[in-house]
C-alpha cells in the first residue's frame, strides 16, 4: 500500500505533537509521567511510519478513557511468579504503559535466567506491538509477544467472526537496531484498513470480504462486513486460534469470545517473552550469522526491476528520519479534533 500523502494529511513537528498529546492526557487524568510515556509511544509510532497505530489512533484512545475502559491511574501488578514466568493483572490500566512494564519485566527475568515470560490479563490495546519488540531488541534481547483482540475475523470456511486478528511480534537485535516482524493474523489490520480508507486507496491485495461474500480490495467494504481475510487462509486462522488459547491459558485472562461479549476491545490477554542472547554459548557468532542470512536474502531476484527486497522493519529508519525532518503526517480532521481537545 502506498504511503504517499495527499493534502488531507497535515505534517506537524514531532515536539509539537508530543507536547499537545501530553497536555490532553494530563487533562484526562494521567499523571505527568504516564502522559509523557503514552504520548511518546503514539508519536513514536507515527514517526516510524506506522500511521495506523500512532497519532491517528489517539482520539479513539481518549474516547476509551472517557468511557472508563482505560483507567489512567491503574498499574499492572504481579499475581503469581514461578521461575522465569510471571502472571500479571493489568487492572484495565493504559495498554501502552502495561506493555512497557511487561516488556521491561520480561527482560529483567531474562537477564537473570536467560529467558523471561510475563503474561498479562485485563489490559487494553497496546497500539503498535512492534514498539515493544524494538524496545527489547535495542537492549540486546530477542522478543516474542502477542495479544488477543475482540472477535473481528472469521475462522476459515466461516462467515461470522469468532477469531481475533491477534497481532504477533518477533524482534531480533541487529546492528544497534533490530529486525522486527509485527503482524496481525489478518492480511491487513483494521488500523491499516482505516488509513487506506482515509487516503481513498484500494488495497494492493484482497484484504477480506464484502457483504456479498466476495473477496475485496475495498477497505470500507471489508470494515462494513467485519470479515477480514486471515493471512495464509486456514493457516492464519489456525495460528490466531492458538495465540488466543495460549494468551488466555498463560495469563489466566479472558479469551477472544469472552472479550467480545461486551462489544468493546478491552480487558485483553497478552504474552511477553524476552531471551537474553548474551547468555547463549554462540553469542559471539550471532551477528555474523545474521549477516550471512540477510546477505543471502538480499540476493533475491526482485519481481520488478529496481525494486529492493527488504527485511521486516528495515524501512522504519528511513521513515523515522524523514518524519523527524519534515513533520509527522496526521490526518487533518484528526489533528483538528486533537486541537479541539
Amino acid at each position: 500500500m502506498s504511503k504517499t500523502f495527499t493534502t488531507d494529511f497535515h505534517r506537524v513537528p514531532f515536539a509539537e505533537v508530543e507536547s499537545k498529546l501530553g497536555q490532553i492526557l494530563v487533562k484526562h487524568g494521567f499523571s505527568y509521567a504516564k502522559a509523557k510515556t503514552c504520548a511518546g509511544v503514539f508519536v513514536g509510532n507515527s514517526l516510524d511510519g506506522i500511521y495506523s497505530h500512532g497519532v491517528n489512533r489517539f482520539v479513539k484512545f481518549i474516547e476509551l478513557v472517557k468511557e472508563g475502559h482505560v483507567q489512567p491511574n491503574h498499574d499492572a501488578i504481579c499475581k503469581h511468579s514461578v521461575g522465569s514466568i510471571e502472571q500479571w493483572d493489568g487492572q484495565s490500566g493504559p495498554g501502552l504503559i502495561n506493555a512497557i512494564t511487561s516488556t521491561d519485566r520480561a527482560m529483567e527475568l531474562a537477564s537473570k535466567n536467560g529467558i523471561g515470560c510475563v503474561t498479562l490479563a485485563n489490559t487494553n490495546h497496546w497500539m503498535r506491538g512492534g514498539a515493544y519488540g524494538w524496545r527489547a531488541a535495542k537492549k540486546g534481547f530477542v522478543f516474542i509477544g502477542w495479544s488477543n483482540t475482540i472477535a473481528n475475523m472469521p475462522a476459515w470456511g466461516a462467515v461470522d467472526s469468532r477469531l481475533g486478528n491477534n497481532p504477533l511480534v518477533i524482534a531480533v537485535p541487529y546492528q544497534n537496531e533490530a529486525i522486527v516482524l509485527d503482524m496481525a493474523m489478518s492480511q491487513y489490520s483494521y488500523g491499516a484498513l482505516e488509513v487506506a480508507q482515509l487516503k481513498n486507496e484500494k488495497l494492493s491485495v484482497p484484504g477480506g470480504y464484502d457483504e456479498r461474500g466476495d473477496l475485496s480490495y475495498d477497505p470500507a467494504a471489508i470494515k462494513k462486513s467485519w470479515r477480514a481475510l486471515p493471512i495464509g487462509y486456514w493457516k492464519g486462522a489456525g495460528l490466531s486460534l492458538l495465540l488466543d488459547i495460549l494468551a488466555t491459558l498463560l495469563s489466566g485472562g479472558l479469551s477472544v469470545s469472552e472479550i467480545s461479549k461486551d462489544h468493546i476491545e478491552a480487558r485483553l490477554s497478552q504474552v511477553y517473552i524476552a531471551i537474553d542472547i548474551n547468555k547463549l554459548g554462540n553469542f559471539k557468532t550471532i551477528a555474523s550469522a545474521i549477516d550471512q542470512i540477510l546477505n543471502d536474502y538480499k540476493q533475491s531476484v526482485p519481481e520488478k526491476e529496481g525494486q529492493g527486497i527488504r527485511y521486516p522493519g528495515e524501512n522504519i529508519l528511513k521513515s523515522r528520519a524523514e518524519n523527524m525532518k519534515n513533520g509527522i503526517p496526521v490526518w487533518r480532521t484528526t489533528w483538528n479534533d486533537i486541537q479541539m481537545m
